[in-house]
């Protein structure tokens, strides 16, 4: 260690979810904390991921409302998108939840550095090269008794298809588009990819949307993946899966996308492709192997259930890890490296039962195990499905695509909770708690919900479950 190093009791190398709640976390528990962040606080949640694709997929909520408002006796004119006033609202949205952001972090006392930081071979320093008023550029030294590596991640690319931010476009740049393009191909079916088709087709976008796997939505319970992939095609999207992509093509015209499909081989015109297959840990350039920090082929960090890196007091939290890049999860990882520098002995996050939100239309919210999950641990299994049919408050809004469906041991507590419709990503909450707790249909059958609510159809499914029901 330099002598002219800062001392911290933490210093944290990225501010993202898992920088900036780590140091919050720390923070109020007495710590003395230095962020090292080359950009704004935040991270790709609250600039280029989270934040901004809702706020996107909100604008194309309002443009659904407004179409359908002749249904309810509202009379309205065609409505036409401006993508250029949602991406500057989108853009008010960042900025004020980034300067409360900023102030919390003032407020608790935490150092903020800007500039890109490195971590030193004594695993225990970040060197921040820190870049002055009038250009120049000062190196500061700063010592942790622990350090949190939070470095986050980046779009993951295919080969073949490597990112121009004109025509072949990562999340990044979809959430920047300065107009809607007339035809897209996505690459990639997962919970952003969905997010964008349907962001896209909304929009006014000619969507197709391929997947290598058998299904879109891998890892969501079956049903519920086929009650998105019904309502896409209602929609207009063009849905392939079990698709291998081969490449592109320029022409006068555009793109040909090449893929090799269930009908052989294919070329898809297109004015855009939007790749959306995953992200990649940054863990490179950070000088992480240098100070002993293992690394994994994948280029995660290898961490242990306190999120303990292989250096003592260097802990690694976020996308940085092999865990669900989620922001949430980063928080609650945070929170467990904390209390374990603090010696308070936490409990390890069960990363299989934590809640999922996926924000196309319809929405999906999920966690704990889907159906063939708890069949393949040796469940006994009982399900309860109750759709949005039956439901007033959801036939009053006219949103009836989905259903809840709740799965659990046969005279036994809740194993996972699945929901697509209306809200499904804030009703998952209940169904979180209830997995979490370990509740039994017995349990939560003594509970009420009010009416009319689409909270209600979790209340049914449940109760359904002790044998009795009411409406369904």
């Amino acid at each position: 260690m330099s002598p002219t190093a800062e001392e911290f009791d933490v210093v944290v190398l990225g501010g993202g979810p898992g920088g900036y709640a780590a140091a919050l976390y720390g923070a109020s528990a007495g710590l003395s904390i230095a962020m090292v962040e080359e950009q704004r606080v935040g991270g790709t949640c609250l600039h280029r991921g989270c934040i901004p694709a809702k706020e996107l997929l909100q604008t194309a909520e309002v443009l659904r409302t407004i179409r359908g408002a002749a249904e309810f006796g509202v009379k309205a004119s065609e409505p036409s998108l401006d993508i250029g006033v949602s991406q500057v609202r989108k853009h008010q949205v960042i900025d004020k939840l980034t300067k409360g952001l900023e102030s919390l972090l003032k407020g608790r006392k935490v150092t903020v550095v800007p500039g890109r930081g490195t971590l030193a071979p004594d695993g225990h320093t970040i060197v921040v090269g820190v870049r002055e008023a009038d250009g120049s550029e000062v190196v500061r030294e700063l010592h942790g008794r622990n350090v949190v590596l939070a470095t986050g991640s980046a779009p993951r690319a295919l080969p073949g298809l490597d990112f121009d931010g004109e025509r072949i476009l990562s999340s990044d740049h979809v959430l920047e588009l300065p107009e809607v393009p007339e035809r897209v191909a996505v690459i990639g079916g997962g919970a952003i990819g969905c997010e964008f088709a349907s962001f896209l087709i909304d929009a006014g976008s000619d969507v197709t949307l391929l997947e290598a796997l058998p299904q879109v939505l891998t890892g969501v319970d079956q049903q519920v993946a086929q009650v998105v992939a019904r309502a896409f095609t209602k929609r207009g999207v063009k849905i392939e899966t079990a698709v291998k992509v081969g490449g592109v093509d320029r022409t006068d015209a555009g793109l040909e996308l090449r893929y090799e499909g269930k009908n052989g081989e294919q070329r898809l015109p297109v004015d855009v492709v939007v790749v959306s297959v995953g992200r990649r840990p940054l863990s490179e350039g950070a000088g992480l192997e240098e100070a002993g920090v293992k690394i994994d082929e994948r280029g995660f960090v290898a961490v242990d259930g306190n999120m303990r890196t292989s250096v003592d007091g260097v802990y690694a939290v976020g996308d940085l890890v092999a865990t669900p890049q989620l922001a949430h999860v980063a928080f609650a990882e945070a929170i467990v490296a904390i209390k374990t520098m603090l010696g308070e002995d936490p409990a390890p996050v069960e990363y299989d039962k934590v809640p999922w939100g996926i924000y196309c239309h319809p929405e999906v919210g999920f966690c704990g195990l889907t159906e063939a999950q708890a069949k393949e641990q040796g469940y006994d299994v009982v399900t309860s499905v109750h759709r949005w049919g039956g439901n007033s408050r959801a036939l009053i809004m006219d949103e009836t695509e989905g259903m809840v469906k709740v799965v659990a041991e046969k005279d036994g507590a809740l194993l996972g909770v699945h929901v697509a419709g209306p809200w499904a990503t804030e009703l998952i909450a209940e169904g979180y708690l209830s997995v979490n707790w370990e509740a039994t249909p017995a349990d939560l059958g003594l509970l009420i919900h009010a009416h009319p609510t689409l909270s209600e159809n979790f209340g049914e499914s449940v109760l359904a479950l002790t044998g009795r029901s009411l409406h369904g």
